[in-house]
């Protein structure tokens, strides 16, 4: 993707786009960090709070840049019709997943939104794939994270058991 070639409207879009299930996610998020979240038992491997807001910025910046490529090869065509609406439902069971967890303060609820958003980012990343290899690449990094966030997730439900 040369600079020339860019749509730059189109790419700001798409990565406007994504960055709002974080930012609205970050409005339910905020209030139950210094309060509920920060009396949970948490697994050793628990990240310091101000990294999450980091990764996952970077994270949405490759998700819009993914989706932007796979706009480009035309919401025309079926198969990119199909592979943006994944990713839009994607990026909602994203967001809800800050609002079971946090919202309500429910690991089990967040365990189950997690174990469905994990789902359909794998079913996203095969649709990018074959739509553009490096739109599917750079979701790699997401379901990665995705998966440790299940891992702490999982590890909060068992280490708080009356939640």
């Amino acid at each position: 993707m040369k600079a020339s070639n860019v749509n730059w409207k189109q790419l700001i879009i798409s990565i406007i786009v994504c960055q709002i299930p974080g930012i609205l996610g970050g409005f339910i998020t905020v209030s139950s960090i210094p309060t509920w979240y920060a009396y949970l038992e948490k697994p050793a491997l628990v990240p310091p709070n101000w990294s999450f807001s980091i990764v996952w910025t970077l994270l949405y910046l490759l998700m819009g840049i993914a989706f932007y490529i796979v706009w480009q090869k035309g919401w025309s065509v079926s198969q990119v019709k199909t592979a943006m609406s994944i990713f839009i439902v994607q990026l909602f069971f994203n967001f809800i997943w800050s609002y079971l967890f946090f919202g309500l303060q429910s690991p089990r609820l967040g365990l189950v939104g997690i174990t469905l958003l994990w789902i359909l980012i794998v079913v996203n990343i095969i649709q990018f794939y074959r739509i553009s290899r490096p739109a599917g690449v750079l979701l790699a990094p997401y379901i990665i994270w995705v998966s440790f966030a299940a891992y702490l997730n999982y590890e909060i439900m068992i280490l708080n058991p009356v939640m």
